[in-house]
């Protein structure tokens, strides 16, 4: 997934020079071109109290504040094409996490326009569920009634099904779902699914079941990724598999500009086609999936079609959601967004 000229003088250096020091050099300097951290993640979105920044939260959208809990930042999964990939590499100075829980907390007390907590990492269940209910429990006081909806991103899904059904601690999870659920909020898990094969398994669909059996939603997401699931059969297969068990279809995702992007990536337009084919072979009930969606600096957007405007392709795009907190609404039109793949503004 090297560029040649990249992997031909690493390979030189762990097999010839074997110098743990040039390696680690260069491998760090090769990182930093990979856009870690892209969309301003680092710089534009974590919040600030007192004029001093919250460490382990971004807070992008009005409605939604993203929670990396330092004991979530590992995962079942360790995808090359993940754009979290920062959080794994040992490197701090470009890690997100909390090491404070009460900080999330009373950050929430003090904007009641935040509706969604998106708790991230990494992957949060990787916790026992003691761990995570010390993050969640405090979220369901009344003093933070305006949070309606706490989310988990999560791979164990797919990776770990086993996390919902088997494991030690796996019934006193479902517990905690159904104590958020009566606490009258919606307990969503944003669950992350590469291919159709990942959801055949008889435990993985159960785990499904469980989740959506305590009143927690399942949402389905994943990346359009060169190589693993360009066939639209594949992702009409999941989102129909994951409807008959009571999840949602939510996101198909372009690849982001980080990491080895280059390896993974498709044009637009044929992301767009491969979502129209996808899109067409299921019912209506599969139809709440968006994509090819794309995240850039002022926030997510979703490539609406494919033109042709001077002999060249070009995929206009709308916005999924309010852009805020990034200063740069007025700047970013449809019309601005680049049509090669993997860039941004």
């Amino acid at each position: 997934m090297l560029p040649p000229d990249e992997y031909a003088r690493l390979r030189d250096l762990v097999l010839v020079r074997r110098d743990p020091a040039a390696i680690a050099d260069y491998v760090r300097g090769i990182r930093m071109r990979m856009n870690p951290h892209p969309a301003g993640q680092m710089t534009h979105n974590v919040p600030r109290v007192n004029d001093a920044p919250l460490r382990g939260l971004q807070h992008k959208y009005d409605q939604t504040v993203l929670f990396f809990p330092s004991a979530g930042q590992t995962c079942h999964a360790y995808c090359t094409f993940c754009f979290r990939w920062p959080q794994f590499v040992g490197m701090d100075d470009l890690k997100f996490d909390a090491r404070e829980s009460h900080e999330l907390a009373a950050y929430l007390k003090l904007h009641p326009e935040v509706t969604d907590v998106l708790i991230t990492g990494g992957d949060p269940l990787i916790m026992n569920t003691r761990s995570l209910a010390a993050y969640i429990e405090p979220l369901l006081v009344p003093e933070l009634a305006h949070i309606q909806n706490i989310r988990i991103g999560t791979k164990s899904v797919a990776y770990w099904p086993q996390r919902f059904v088997s494991d030690r601690d796996a019934d006193d999870l479902l517990r905690l779902f159904e104590r958020v659920v009566g606490a009258g909020k919606n307990m969503a898990i944003m669950g992350h699914y590469n291919h159709a094969v990942e959801l055949r398994p008889d435990i993985a669909q159960q785990a499904v079941k469980r989740i959506v059996g305590t009143g927690a939603t399942l949402r389905m997401q994943g990346p359009l990724i060169r190589h693993i699931n360009e066939d639209p059969k594949s992702w009409a297969e999941l989102w129909q598999t994951g409807v008959r068990l009571g999840a949602i279809p939510y996101y198909m995702f372009v690849e982001r500009d980080t990491g080895p992007h280059a390896y993974f990536q498709l044009p637009l337009a044929r992301a767009h086609e491969i979502f129209q084919a996808a899109y067409q072979m299921v019912s209506g009930l599969s139809r709440t999936v968006r994509g090819p969606s794309m995240s850039a600096f002022p926030g997510k957007v979703v490539i609406d079609g494919v033109a042709t405007i001077n002999g060249e392709k070009s995929s206009p795009c709308s916005f999924c959601r309010p852009v805020i907190r990034t200063g740069c609404a007025s700047r970013f039109t449809p019309n601005s967004i680049p049509t090669r793949p993997g860039s941004t503004t």
